[in-house]
């Protein structure tokens, strides 16, 4: 996905298309923050939180986008509940792979019957895998609106 990437940030070259993204790169969003489910997870659900401008590092986050970002991961966790039946939410930031130095808080739902070998940090098995076991765009698409749906009654 290198075309999509702007000075080499991933999540400011989507932001770019901001107005023509699908529903699975833009759940919701306020002035602050914008919800996407992840490209590349076999697991439905898999949120990414990102600040709408660009933040390498989690002190930079402005105090209105500091207030902003508890809700928004008390909210989103609320609606994966809903959406996908999860046990808990798993909410981590890392924003240190090339390309993804842009702080980024993933947001996932690790389901009472998921493989104990992919709870806590072990569930980042379920990134990366190869294509045939990905969630498919419309699969994406469809979990995103049905979250975005979730997000908007409450």
């Amino acid at each position: 996905m290198a075309q999509d990437v702007a000075g080499g940030c991933y999540a400011c070259g989507r932001e770019a298309l901001f107005g023509g993204l699908p529903a699975r790169e833009c759940v919701d969003y306020d002035a602050h923050w914008r919800v996407a489910h992840d490209f590349n997870s076999a697991l439905a659900g898999w949120l990414v939180l990102l600040p709408r401008r660009h933040v390498t590092a989690l002190h930079e986050l402005t105090d209105a986008e500091a207030a902003a970002l508890g809700g928004w991961q008390v909210r989103l966790s609320r609606a994966l509940r809903a959406v996908t039946g999860c046990a808990k939410t798993y909410v981590v930031q890392f924003a240190e792979a090339e390309g993804f130095a842009h702080v980024h808080f993933h947001v996932v739902p690790r389901q009472a019957e998921l493989a104990p070998e992919y709870h806590g940090p072990g569930v980042f098995g379920l990134l990366r895998r190869p294509a045939v076991e990905r969630l498919t765009t419309q699969d994406a698409d469809r979990v995103a609106l049905a979250v975005r749906a979730e997000l908007r009654a409450g």
